[in-house]
């Protein structure tokens, strides 16, 4: 009773042993100490075109699986991992059933029995061509993930990092180590929403055909820092299982900040240069100068400001409302009835410290009453106040405001607005020489 047992038993595991040499990825045979085989799975006979039937049991692979002239020194080779340390790696022209050659990488190491002596040897071995593209594919991964001069980050299905590599890490402001596992919650201040839709677009349909570009904020030990990334993604899916099966999000990222920056301040340049030149060819059509003037600041207005306020000098240096436009919804610039009232700003207004500097002067709203202190409209948030000047005389102040949607105005704005302001202080001298003429 106890024999049968120990028989069913030891057929058990060599079943077993066959099970799993067939189920390798790997080609697989085995030699005892003489040089015969002892096992040869199904990749190797996928490889070969030999059979398990026809294989095991035959001596060295001379004559059937290497052609006579090489056996001597494939088996050499082969069975001098018996008596060494470790896994010893070689290449060899084996013959396949067919007739045909082929150029396989073994991985050969040697089997001890219960003494410690020798007992044989197992070799694993591969085509060459798909062990080089494997070891192409690690060297990728590796250098992607070490020397890419572009963001490579592996994201799971719950769009945590898994993989971060150095350029990615950098342009988060974090180590990679530090990274691994936080929600991108945590390290995207602004833009999250978008850069959400496109991961999970990317699970469910796929990868987009084209790069995409993605403005975000990313929180960074020196602060928030807004950054354009133009992305791609790839949809990382398992190569074992039978039916697809999403291991996550592969996002490659490059940052063109710069190059966008420029490229929207020459469209804005060129935007300006166009309004400018239409606005003087408008102008030149008016009569009246001061209607001129208005031409001017409404061409100016686009893209530019949300209301714009013309506050000419009179005598003894008073500034009068001359033209504005309408409070509370847009609408064209209009001269002021009556030629205007004076306007009564109170000591260090943005118009007079304009007056004063003979220059540019930029502002923003620092309480909820700033605009109504300074005869604003109430929803301006920002202002930009530049002088009128024409033959050596300041002649007034041109004010652009702007609501809270809009970025306060930067020293370009200020450039622009000092083009704006010739043009409107050569219309306003024109008007004032009209109205001192007799």
């Amino acid at each position: 009773m106890s024999a049968s047992r120990s028989e069913t038993a030891s057929e058990r595991g060599s079943d077993l042993l066959a099970a799993l040499l067939d189920g390798m990825d790997a080609a697989l045979c085995a030699f005892d100490a003489d040089g015969v085989v002892t096992h040869w799975n199904r990749e190797a006979e996928r490889i070969l075109g030999w059979t398990a039937a026809e294989a095991v049991g035959r001596r060295g692979l001379g004559g059937w699986a290497a052609r006579a002239g090489d056996a001597a020194e494939v088996e050499e080779r082969l069975m001098g991992a018996a008596h060494a340390s470790g896994r010893q790696v070689h290449e060899f022209a084996l013959l396949r059933k067919d007739g045909g050659r082929v150029l396989v990488r073994t991985q050969s190491a040697g089997v001890r029995g219960a003494d410690g002596a020798p007992a044989g040897v197992y070799c694993a071995f591969s085509e060459v061509h798909a062990q080089i593209d494997l070891e192409r594919s690690i060297a990728l991964s590796e250098a992607l993930f070490e020397d890419a001069s572009w963001g490579v980050m592996l994201l799971d299905v719950d769009l945590r990092p898994a993989l971060v590599n150095t350029h990615a890490a950098h342009a988060l402001g974090a180590g990679r180590a530090t990274l691994l596992g936080r929600p991108l919650g945590e390290l995207v201040v602004q833009g999250m929403e978008d850069l959400e839709a496109a991961l999970q677009h990317v699970l469910v349909e796929g990868a987009p055909r084209a790069p995409v570009e993605l403005w975000l904020t990313v929180r960074t030990p020196d602060g928030e820092r807004r950054r354009c990334w133009r992305s791609g993604f790839l949809r990382l899916a398992s190569p074992l299982a039978e039916e697809p099966v999403p291991l996550g999000v592969g996002w490659l990222f490059q940052d063109v900040t710069e190059e966008r920056l420029a490229q929207q301040e020459a469209d804005r340049l060129r935007f300006r240069f166009s309004q400018l030149h239409r606005a003087g060819a408008a102008a030149a059509e008016c009569e009246d100068p001061m209607e001129a003037a208005a031409t001017y600041l409404d061409f100016a207005l686009a893209g530019f400001a949300d209301h714009v306020l013309l506050d000419l000098a009179r005598d003894g240096g008073r500034l009068v409302r001359a033209a504005a436009t309408p409070t509370g919804a847009p609408g064209p610039v209009a001269r002021m009835p009556g030629g205007g009232l004076p306007v009564r700003y109170g000591p260090g207004h943005p118009a007079l410290q304009a007056v004063d500097r003979a220059g540019p002067v930029r502002a923003s709203a620092s309480s909820e009453a700033w605009a109504a202190e300074r005869q604003w409209p109430p929803e301006a948030v920002h202002a930009l106040c530049t002088v009128l000047r024409s033959r050596g005389r300041t002649l007034g102040v041109v004010t652009f405001l702007r609501c809270g949607a809009r970025p306060a105005f930067e020293r370009p704005d200020a450039v622009y607005a000092e083009s704006v302001a010739v043009r409107v202080a050569v219309s306003a001298d024109l008007a004032v020489s009209a109205d001192a003429a007799p």
